[in-house]
């Protein structure tokens, strides 16, 4: 597996080593103790998953305590992972990523940075390891075409749901 920081300070890009003969193939997608020798010294308690279709766009969204491991199960997207620190000197910054099914790349996602994915294909199974349960109070969203952030996005009009249309969390 190979740990790559990105540019911005906590994300970190996964590559796990993925085993291909003519069966199929073999990828390790966790391993606490290669996790935790490569500084990730995160204790997760949950998985999740969501499905999407092409063109659907969920996020950006986040909280003050979560961290998140994410993966693509089956499909490829686009995903996005936005500073939103308050008096961070990366206020603002983003990076972008495609995870595919085929790539198997994980990006870590520390507290406090919002997190969002369009589908490219037709099905999406986005899948993510979370450091804390799932509470809806603490949650926040960006709006995926917020001006001041100018995040690149390959599509013009996604399929958004309320609460990324408005850009705020709805309950």
């Amino acid at each position: 597996m190979e740990f790559v920081k990105t540019k911005l300070d906590g994300v970190i890009l996964v590559k796990p080593d993925t085993f291909e003969d003519f069966r199929g193939s073999y990828t390790e997608t966790y391993n606490k103790n290669l996790y935790f020798k490569n500084g990730i010294k995160v204790d997760f308690v949950a998985d999740d998953y969501s499905v999407s279709s092409k063109y659907v766009l969920r996020g950006l969204h986040g909280d003050d305590k979560t961290w998140k491991l994410i993966d693509c199960k089956h499909g490829r997207f686009y995903f996005v992972v936005l500073n939103v620190v308050e008096g961070s000197p990366q206020y603002g910054e983003w990076e972008s990523f495609t995870l595919s099914d085929t790539n198997h790349f994980q990006v870590l996602v520390p507290p406090k940075f919002a997190n969002g994915h369009l589908a490219l294909t037709d099905k999406i199974i986005f899948h993510y390891k979370q450091s804390e349960y799932y509470e809806s109070k603490g949650q926040f969203t960006v709006r995926y075409d917020d001006p001041k952030f100018k995040i690149w996005w390959p599509i013009k009009n996604p399929l958004l749901s309320q609460r990324d249309e408005q850009g705020k969390y709805v309950s």
